[in-house]
């Protein structure tokens, strides 16, 4: 909302550093990276050859047209789908890894690019399944990891070795898309190169609250946006149909083209707000919701701003305070002043990183990818030790794994989708007084950031979008929709626990309550909220009133 690479956070289903887990040159998985797998992951993958996927289709499959469709758009919901390898699917050496394993296939949906124009132009959709492994198939469950701009193909690659003998698994075909204009749909959203996105992250200029600093930063921001327009195929028709709005309705032709009378889905982080816009739209076509890390519909940027920085807040003190129990912890004393005192240099002296600098943001976002999962935390340690000896590889890798850039430089498209689609979600904050605030607020309930400079009243790039927001924050309208599940963990980050119990309430479902310090649990690991959300998916049976898993 303030700044494109400042204060706010990508919503995403981030415990696995990436929008989805990493894949070992071995095939294994590993549900939280560490920065050393990651680094030899995006090295490894350079040299992987032919990989065995499923075979293709010797013929389109047609399921569709399945229960209501909607008058003009019989086509897109009876459409057949090619399924077939996924490796032509893949856009960075990340997808390339992931989507070699073992029984993944991949297909195209076409849509529309304006529902309301049927007949104009068409955009496609990339598709991943893995199919149900056993023989008492209910559907599909179609999952995305949130963003906005995330991967639902490598998040569903990612879900499908580690759920393909759990009852999930068995019962379910996983099905992730890419949300138009995100990964391998066609066409992708493209802003920045990856040499502009390099230089981007190495200036910290957006921290200058001069009133030049000021003319520097809204200056960049508009040439971003303008480029967006520029660079993206249909320019700025794309980019005014790119939001929620329309990736709901993306998402009932998917559940017609596969055959399923009724969706069953599992959202996280952002995703969440797919999930329960979808519910709105199309409230007699929802099976079942699995909703995890919540968006309050109601809150508005600023408000979700600032409760996300209280969640990075509370979060960051946990860690110090596990970090100042282990040797060499360099957060003695007072652990926020200690912090800023590592990075705030940076400002002014960037830390040379093999060609590269570890610029104060880069430092700040590899801290904040570390405190999506305390199991990052011992990474997060190292770093700061490094930074405390005048070295950054370890925070400059976390900052890589965030932005999703691999070690050729190459980085996915998921910042540039990210800010288009955010831009057209909510509408932009253009008042220069709210913006100073909202910083003042973010920096009292998250100190650990405050870079301690005069606050910037520079707008972002919203403001100069070239298309009107679409969307606006406001309470859903779920007459008629089964009881959603709504999953909220105590010491979420990035989605505060209190977000889930009113979406849980907004939409009359059901809270379940995780006690932890990560961001987004289920179908990770946990036996409790796993088994809870297997038996709602499976046959609608809720949780008791106050249900809690740790």
């Amino acid at each position: 909302m303030i700044l494109r690479n400042r204060l706010l956070t990508r919503l995403i289903n981030a415990t696995r550093g990436l929008p989805s887990r990493f894949s070992s040159c071995d095939g294994t998985i590993d549900p939280v990276p560490s920065v050393e797998r990651y680094l030899a992951l995006a090295t490894c993958v350079l040299a992987l050859g032919g990989l065995t996927t499923a075979c293709s289709s010797e013929q389109p499959e047609q399921k569709g047209p399945v229960g209501p469709v909607p008058q003009g758009l019989e086509r897109f919901y009876g459409q057949a789908l090619d399924w077939g390898e996924c490796e032509p699917y893949a856009t960075s050496n990340m997808a390339r890894s992931s989507f070699g394993a073992e029984g993944l296939e991949c297909a195209r949906l076409t849509v529309p690019l304006d529902y309301a124009e049927p007949d104009g132009p068409e955009i496609t959709l990339g598709l991943l399944r893995h199919q149900a492994t056993g023989d008492n198939r209910i559907g599909s469950l179609v999952v995305n990891p949130g963003g906005p701009g995330a991967s639902g193909m490598l998040n569903a690659a990612s879900m499908a070795g580690p759920t393909a003998d759990t009852e999930i698994g068995k019962r379910f075909d996983l099905v992730g898309f890419d949300p138009r204009g995100v990964g391998a749909s066609d066409p992708a959203i493209e802003c920045l190169t990856d040499t502009e996105r390099d230089a981007d992250r190495a200036h910290d200029v957006e921290y200058d609250g001069s009133s030049q600093g000021v003319r520097d930063t809204e200056r960049e921001e508009r040439r971003f946006a303008a480029k967006c327009a520029e660079r993206t195929e249909h320019g700025e028709d794309m980019l005014a149909h790119l939001g929620t709005r329309e990736v709901a309705q993306d998402m009932d032709v998917l559940r017609s083209a596969l055959g399923d009378r009724k969706l069953s889905y599992v959202g996280y982080s952002y995703g969440t707000r797919i999930g329960y816009t979808y519910a709105e739209r199309f409230p007699r076509n929802v099976r079942s919701l699995v909703l995890d890390g919540a968006l309050d519909p109601e809150q508005d940027s600023v408000e979700s701003l600032v409760s996300q920085g209280e969640g990075f807040g509370k979060s960051f003190q946990e860690f110090a305070a596990w970090c100042q129990e282990r040797s060499g912890c360099p957060l003695t004393g007072d652990p926020t002043k200690a912090y800023q005192d590592l990075v705030r240099p940076l400002l002014d002296e960037p830390v040379d990183v093999g060609g590269r600098v570890l610029s104060y943001d880069d430092a700040t976002t590899g801290t904040i990818q570390a405190l999506y999962s305390e199991r990052m935390w011992p990474q997060l340690k190292s770093g700061l030790i490094e930074l405390s000896q005048g070295t950054g590889s370890t925070l400059m890798a976390l900052a890589d794994m965030y932005n999703e850039r691999d070690s050729s430089g190459e980085y996915t498209n998921t910042q540039d989708a990210f800010v288009a689609i955010r831009c057209v979600d909510d509408p932009p904050v253009e008042d220069k007084a709210k913006i100073r605030e909202a910083q003042r607020r973010y920096a009292e309930v998250a100190p650990f950031l405050d870079p301690g400079t005069r606050p910037s009243a520079a707008r972002d790039a919203c403001a100069f979008w070239p298309v009107d927001s679409t969307s606006e924050p406001h309470l859903p309208d779920v007459d008629g929709v089964p009881p959603a599940l709504v999953v909220s963990t105590t010491n979420d980050p990035a989605t505060p626990y209190q977000a889930g119990v009113q979406l849980a309430k907004a939409l009359e479902g059901r809270l379940l309550t995780f006690e932890g310090n990560q961001h987004t649990v289920f179908l990770q690991g946990n036996q409790c909220v796993d088994g809870v959300g297997t038996r709602y998916l499976i046959d609608g049976t809720l949780p008791p009133e106050g249900k809690r898993c740790a």
